[in-house]
């Protein structure tokens, strides 16, 4: 699939922010010239101001000749554990996810204290999740978002103006911002809602309100005006829209936010798919089109009629999909890399062979080991993917560690009542206390984003490409 070659489109805000910037500049320097012209030598000026940092090009795949930021509170985790310094270099997301960790403090950095280390580090790009809608994360067991359903004042203005001031910051108008905002949190509105069996009762609440609609929608309208940031939306990943009663909805979905609250699609710079999750990039040795003895694996238990079997050709024909419902057809992709490796010695060699049972093909060929393709908490045998990198493959902006390798995705453990709702999320316990199966969960980590360090030795291990 090869991207439309025109670059891709400015928004109209972003573009006027420029303008308004190369205006200010030249009225700037006509006040100079003027000021020297009329006052000559005789009289001595203030002292010179230093020069504001040269804006930042408009990009169209931010990630080209990038130097990414390396969260130094990540790296030095990484470094702790034996084997990690191999990759503590890697750059990572900063996650945004409470108003807290946006105006740090104490032991946070904040997000202007991670743009200060980025411009110390010499980098010219870093990478934001915001992820703090009010009711977040309505189809987790274990909520943990610190806005109530109703709060979406106090996101607007306590959350998204704070990162808007912040990142309007003429110091830091050099820097590539690539902003990733909210991850799954629409599509949760499609599995968790409308009556389906998995719904939620905050999912429901949630798709009542719309307020995940007018949060994202303000966010995209006011992250548009700066012309050095790329907002990216969550487009899911295979695992959870490779269906397409999940998909169409969904990508409709994003079109709705992205055309609410003042935004439009071209604030939209890409999508991002498979954040924090595990699904490989490519299946080597099973294909979705595959069959055994006339039976498409489609059929079989893992598969269960997805219409993938892996990221990047879920990812290429999803960006298809949002083009067609009007998004710019140069939209580029970001593919979370961070732990969807799979390697290790029970990785497979080779699909297969003479079998003619279709599950026994299927789980002895693919490289996913989950029980479900849709098991998601701190996979015990996951292992670090591809590394960051940009232009992997047409359409395609760049493989990136969205979510930081050896974060925790949640805990079994009943948390503290003022740390959320008290309730563990039942993914994280060795056993799914609904179909009592296996989750794949290594057991003892911590609430999401806490430091696991065990869970990050495993990934080491595990990866591939193999450090």
């Amino acid at each position: 699939m090869t991207p439309s070659p025109r670059p891709r489109a400015l928004g109209a805000r972003a573009l006027g922010a420029r303008a308004l910037g190369a205006l200010a500049s030249a009225t700037a320097f006509t006040a100079a010239l003027a000021a020297a012209l009329f006052c000559g030598s005789a009289a001595a000026g203030p002292p010179e101001q230093p020069e504001a940092p040269e804006a930042a090009a408009r990009a169209d795949n931010p990630y080209e000749g990038a130097t990414v930021y390396v969260n130094p509170e990540w790296s030095a985790n990484a470094a702790a554990v034996p084997g990690g310094s191999a990759v503590a270099d890697e750059p990572t997301a900063v996650w945004l996810d409470s108003v807290a960790a946006v105006r740090g403090g104490g032991q946070t950095l904040g997000l202007a204290g991670h743009l200060d280390q980025a411009l110390a580090q010499g980098a010219d790009l870093v990478q934001l999740v915001l992820h703090d809608l009010p009711g977040r994360s309505c189809g987790r067991d274990a909520w943990l978002g610190e806005l109530g359903p109703d709060e979406i004042d106090r996101y607007r203005a306590e959350f998204i103006d704070p990162i808007v001031e912040t990142l309007s910051d003429p110091a830091y108008a050099g820097l590539r911002v690539v902003t990733l905002v909210e991850p799954d949190s629409l599509q949760s509105l499609v599995l968790h809602a409308g009556g389906r069996p998995s719904a939620t009762a905050l999912c429901e609440e949630m798709k009542a309100n719309g307020n995940y609609l007018r949060g994202i929608g303000h966010a995209l309208d006011r992250l548009g005006e700066l012309p050095n940031v790329y907002p990216y939306l969550d487009a899911g990943r295979h695992g959870q829209l490779g269906w397409d009663d999940n998909a169409l909805p969904a990508t409709e979905l994003l079109l709705d936010a992205a055309t609410t609250g003042g935004a439009t699609p071209a604030d939209v710079h890409g999508f991002v798919v498979n954040t924090a999750d595990y699904g490989v990039l490519r299946e080597e040795f099973l294909s979705i089109t595959d069959t055994v003895a006339g039976v498409s694996v489609r059929q079989s238990k893992w598969v269960d009629w997805n219409n993938y079997v892996d990221e990047l050709p879920y990812t290429e024909e999803i960006r298809q999909r949002l083009i067609s419902l009007g998004f710019d057809d140069g939209i580029g992709m970001v593919i979370d890399t961070s732990r969807n490796g799979w390697g290790g010695p029970d990785r497979p060699t080779g699909p297969v062979t003479g079998t003619y049972d279709l599950d026994t093909y299927v789980d002895g060929s693919r490289i996913d080991r989950r029980r479900l393709v849709t098991d998601w908490c701190n996979q015990e045998g996951a292992g670090l993917g591809a590394r960051p990198v940009a232009s992997p493959e047409p359409g395609i902006d760049a493989y990136a560690w969205i979510k930081p390798p050896g974060e925790s995705d949640g805990t079994a453990e009943d948390l503290p009542s003022d740390e959320g709702v008290g309730a563990p999320d039942g993914e994280c316990a060795e056993y799914d206390p609904m179909s009592g199966g296996p989750t794949g969960a290594m057991q003892g980590g911590g609430p999401l984003g806490t430091w696991f360090p065990e869970h990050f030795a495993r990934l080491l291990a595990n990866a591939h490409p193999p450090l």
